[in-house]
């Protein structure tokens, strides 16, 4: 078991770096995602890796604590009415005005998200031909390892299967040794790259919809309103952003306003 200094240490690293605030009692979840790591780069003890990660010796070694704490749960189409408010709602209403729109997905993964959305917008174009707009679509996050895979557009078959129906793997993926390939025409409609959610995002221009789902559960108040003021200066007034089901902005930010539907809720810049 970590040893409860440690464990105050590293919860702080942790946070100071990427946002991510462990709480009390997480000294088992620690242990166990460190545990290879520790062995790999022969360290005896979190201490030692702490020292390591503060002086810098080994370049990659970041990367690789924050791969090993992150939690890179997603699915394809995940909660469904997120997708389903994209195609019916938001996508008619921006195309009445706009001919291109970009997009961002602020918590990329594996790329699941981004990809199940320019498989909407293809869906939509090709039943609204005339209505279609083109899109250009980021994802982000700050995982190289989760981004390596997005990048490769690769599936196993395990994670082709969740949330992403067999209409779409036959219309979407093309079979391969191994595993199942997103089809050009979509993969070459996103671009993904690495971005800690506590750095500016002034870099990445301005966005008509931002996914920002299911990750600040895990970030302190303070990061919220920080990361909800960074979204809110990439948006002009009217943009979507979405968050996860359990989420809310009205504690942190009175930059957005929430719209109802049938199909669900939607923030909206104002």
């Amino acid at each position: 078991m970590i040893d409860p200094q440690d464990y105050t240490d590293f919860s702080r690293f942790l946070s100071e770096c990427c946002g991510l605030v462990l709480g009390s009692n997480r000294q088992y979840l620690v242990s166990s995602r460190l545990s290879r790591l520790l062995d790999e780069f022969g360290f005896a003890s979190v201490e030692e890796l702490l020292r390591a990660l503060r002086g810098s010796a080994q370049p990659k070694l970041k990367s690789r604590v924050i791969d090993a704490m992150t939690t890179n749960e997603t699915s394809w189409f995940r909660d469904t009415y997120p997708f389903e408010m994209l195609y019916h709602i938001i996508l008619p209403d921006l195309a009445a005005s706009k001919r291109s729109l970009r997009v961002w997905s602020a918590a990329a993964s594996t790329g699941q998200e981004a990809y199940s959305i320019a498989m909407v917008l293809s869906e939509y174009a090709s039943v609204n031909p005339l209505k279609a707009v083109t899109a250009s679509i980021i994802g982000t996050d700050l995982s190289e390892t989760a981004l390596a895979e997005a990048r490769n557009g690769i599936y196993d078959g395990l994670s082709i299967v969740r949330g992403l129906s067999q209409e779409r793997r036959d219309r979407f993926f093309d079979t391969v040794e191994n595993g199942h390939k997103i089809k050009l025409e979509i993969q070459r409609q996103v671009r993904f790259q690495k971005l800690n959610l506590l750095d500016s995002y002034a870099t990445l221009g301005k966005f008509e919809i931002v996914f920002c789902r299911n990750v600040l559960i895990y970030f302190s108040a303070e990061t919220k309103r920080q990361v909800f003021d960074g979204i809110a200066r990439q948006m002009d007034p009217g943009g979507y952003l979405f968050i996860g089901a359990s989420e809310s902005v009205s504690p942190y930010t009175k930059a957005f306003e929430v719209q109802r539907t049938p199909r669900g809720s939607v923030l909206r810049r104002v």
